[in-house]
């Protein structure tokens, strides 16, 4: 198959500069039947067979990776792939030092990618004290360079630059640390992503190279007389969105990942065919094996059988399905970049116990180098998150959310840019000691134990939980305590609230949580 995918888009394809010509290739059915199973190719099905999986509402943290070639040149981004051709400043930067884009284009960069240091177990050991149970690397990113050993393309990991099966390396090694491995698939947005500026010399239309540039199909601006586009690009060609499933049937067969993410690419309700073939596919795949898996992707992309994904956001208040927060632990980048900017643990913390109290898991990124080295710093915050976690993991794994999911006087800043995407991370926010998030775990004995993790430290060591006060919350309190601190917490309990008196030091500089036992729910 990928012998006839070269043929002929070499032949379709020519060296153009500033207009280069459309391709419509009308390629074989190269997907794989459905499997037998539970589920139909349809939404009906999907509604009636789809569970979230228990692993991942009790799971909660997982670690994401961006990691690839665009690694290699570490600047801007990891969309390096598309603005060394595109935008301004980065094309004049590419130029100056690798060379004119027609001579040294980004297929120029894979021998550079040899990922020499790669040491997969030490990853998966790394994911599991950080106390992550899942683990969702990026198995082709929107470059169209597989991670993998493909079958289908001769430009992956295992044919050229590392020479190695970097996802089969690190599915065996985090299955080893008992986490649950899944995948990052971005080929569908490669159908429009490099594309030139417009009179600039590049290799993207050479066709030596259209097996792997695509080639690239222009934006809704370059449309000829007659051509319609709906949104922002050329629809995707039957032959290309076949091809995309089998590239995807076969990461699924290869490497039986238990969650499977998309991009923005997959949003489009003209989609909806393919996607539903996938998540077929996926869905009796997994009976076959015996477990449970998914499907995330942002806003509506499916209309059932997924969990939601907020891309560096999550909802206002509790959902009512689980979702899941994915965010970098770089401010400025989810690919390595020379000047990447980590950010603090106490950040990032507070952003996984607010999305395990509005019913949400927080998948956080790492970006290692290109030898395959992950940067001290980011090793740092994986290893405060995991202490942190050591001591206060019974108010996360497990848990569920409450009637409420906090309470105190700061308001979080809703993105306005794209509201899609929710609440915005916690940079610059300056909590107070009033302001906390709540939890809670059910008992045999029908009581329930309520979690209340406090984001800042109190001076004179006091705190008031009001919710306490809530009429929907009866029965008394038999005990209250401090996780990490073996001394009592004094509390007393009016009208007013839940009032508490803190032992005299706290067990994290991150947030503490208090543990309080023998609720009822009316």
């Amino acid at each position: 198959m990928n012998r006839l995918f070269s043929a002929l888009f070499a032949f379709f394809a020519v060296n153009l500069l500033a207009s280069p010509p459309r391709v419509t290739l009308d390629l074989p059915d190269g997907a794989l039947p459905i499997p037998a199973g539970p589920v139909a190719p349809n939404w009906d099905s999907l509604r009636a067979h789809y569970e979230t999986p228990a692993w991942l509402e009790d799971g909660k943290f997982g670690i994401f990776i961006h990691w690839g070639v665009y690694s290699v040149p570490a600047r801007g981004s990891e969309w390096y792939p598309r603005h060394m051709y595109a935008t301004k400043a980065l094309i004049a930067s590419h130029r100056e030092t690798f060379g004119p884009q027609e001579k040294f284009g980004y297929k120029d960069f894979i021998p550079r990618f040899r990922a020499e240091r790669y040491d997969p177990a030490a990853w998966a050991a790394l994911f599991k004290r950080a106390g992550a149970r899942y683990v969702i690397p990026v198995a082709e990113h929107h470059d169209g360079f597989a991670m993998y050993d493909s079958a289908l393309t001769k430009w992956d990991a295992m044919d050229m630059g590392p020479r190695r099966d970097l996802i089969g390396d690190l599915a065996a090694a985090a299955r080893r640390e008992g986490l649950v491995f899944g995948l990052s698939q971005h080929r569908m947005e490669h159908w429009n992503f490099m594309w030139p500026a417009d009179g600039l010399a590049t290799d993207l239309f050479d066709p030596a190279y259209a097996d792997f540039y695509g080639p690239p199909q222009p934006p809704a601006e370059h449309a000829q007389p007659g051509e319609v586009f709906e949104g922002r690009a050329a629809p995707q060609s039957p032959a290309f969105l076949e091809e995309w499933l089998r590239r995807n049937q076969e990461l699924v067969d290869k490497y039986k990942p238990q969650l499977v993410y998309f991009d923005n690419g997959v949003n489009a309700r003209a989609l909806d065919p393919i996607k539903l073939r996938f998540a077929a596919y996926l869905y009796n795949r997994a009976a076959e094996w015996g477990v449970a898996a998914t499907v995330a992707t942002k806003r509506d992309a499916y209309l059932a059988g997924s969990i939601r994904d907020y891309e560096r956001g999550r909802p206002p208040g509790i959902s009512e399905r689980f979702w899941q927060c994915d965010t970098s632990i770089g401010h400025n980048s989810w690919g390595y970049v020379e000047n990447f900017y980590c950010r603090n643990a106490g950040e990032l913390i507070r952003e996984l116990v607010d999305c395990v109290a509005k019913n949400g898991g927080y998948l956080l990124n790492i970006a290692p180098r290109s030898d395959g080295t992950i940067p001290e710093d980011q090793q740092l915050r994986l290893l405060q998150i995991g202490e942190w976690l050591r001591i206060n993991g019974e108010a996360i794994y497990g848990s569920r959310p409450w009637h409420r999911f906090g309470e105190g006087p700061t308001q979080e800043t809703v993105n306005e840019r794209t509201p899609e995407r929710g609440i915005t991370n916690g940079m610059l926010v300056v909590y107070t000691p009033q302001d906390m998030r709540f939890t809670t775990q059910r008992q045999a004995d029908g009581t329930y134990t309520l979690y209340a993790t406090l984001f800042a430290w109190p001076a004179d060591n006091r705190v008031t939980i009001t919710s306490m006060a809530d009429p929907e919350v009866v029965g008394d309190v038999t005990a209250v305590s401090l996780l990490g601190s073996p001394q009592p917490v004094k509390f007393t309990r009016d009208a007013a609230g839940l009032h508490i008196t803190l032992p005299p030091w706290r067990p994290s500089d991150h947030a503490n949580v208090l543990k309080i036992s023998g609720l009822r729910s009316r």
